[in-house]
């Protein structure tokens, strides 16, 4: 303690506990701030980062909550522009907001920083811009729009097995797999199973097969705390390379 806090305890102006919760409070915002500061430092280190990374690195890590916030806003703003107001599409909002704790540990500032820097690519909002728009224009045949959730359940499923024996998504042991997935995916959007409705599916998973999507929902969790998704990508990949082959 310096003196003229030591002379107010004597005086009996200020009290012992109340001198302690309020070095306790101080060393609890040095704490956050080293813990930021190894954050940055770490993420640095090995990612290999030039200086002009380090300083936007540091500089999105020091944003308080509320500038933190309004840069998740405006890039949810951009790929939900009048869109916020559909049911469909608040799950999948909350589903994309990252909540960064008071007292993040160093590999939820590491995840904060890269998708901070992840929603600011111009070409990631514009693909994923176009999945909302598709999400919604993609009505089912009951006049939902579950499109998204149903096909990747199916994908994952259908696949599964495939991946796990190594079946050629080129083969003629594909040929049911695909089949089942196409006539699903018919179904959903009330079109007959032909070559142009496989088509569309194609241009769709193509679409949601961004691996920065992928990442994106994957640095949310930690972030967030929450357990990390499932990867559909190797049932995506193994999906489309079917579909050009028999296309």
């Amino acid at each position: 303690m310096d003196l003229s806090t030591i002379r107010k305890v004597v005086d009996r102006e200020l009290s012992l506990p109340q001198v302690a919760a309020a070095h306790a409070e101080a060393l609890a915002v040095q704490i956050r701030t080293l813990r930021l500061r190894r954050a940055v430092l770490t993420a640095v280190a090995r990612r290999g980062s030039t200086l002009e990374e380090m300083e936007l690195m540091h500089k999105l890590a020091r944003l308080s909550e509320d500038e933190r916030r309004c840069l998740i806003g405006d890039f949810l703003d951009a790929v939900f522009v009048d869109l916020h107001d559909r049911p469909e599409c608040a799950a999948a909002i909350r589903s994309m907001t990252p909540e960064l704790p008071d007292n993040p540990e160093a590999e939820q500032v590491q995840a904060w920083v890269e998708l901070a820097e992840l929603s600011q690519d111009p070409d990631f909002r514009a693909g994923m811009r176009g999945m909302a728009e598709d999400h919604v224009a993609e009505r089912t045949k009951d006049g939902t729009t579950r499109l998204a959730r149903d096909v990747a359940a199916v994908v994952r499923d259908q696949v599964a097995p495939a991946l796990a024996d190594g079946t050629d998504p080129a083969s003629p042991r594909a040929d049911p797999v695909i089949a089942g997935i196409t006539a699903h995916y018919a179904y959903v959007i009330a079109g007959p199973d032909d070559v142009e409705v496989r088509r569309r599916l194609l241009t769709w998973l193509e679409a949601a097969n961004d691996p920065r999507r992928d990442r994106y929902f994957r640095l949310v969790a930690v972030i967030n705390g929450w357990t990390a998704p499932h990867s559909l990508t190797p049932a995506f990949d193994w999906t489309i390379q079917a579909l050009r082959a028999r296309l």
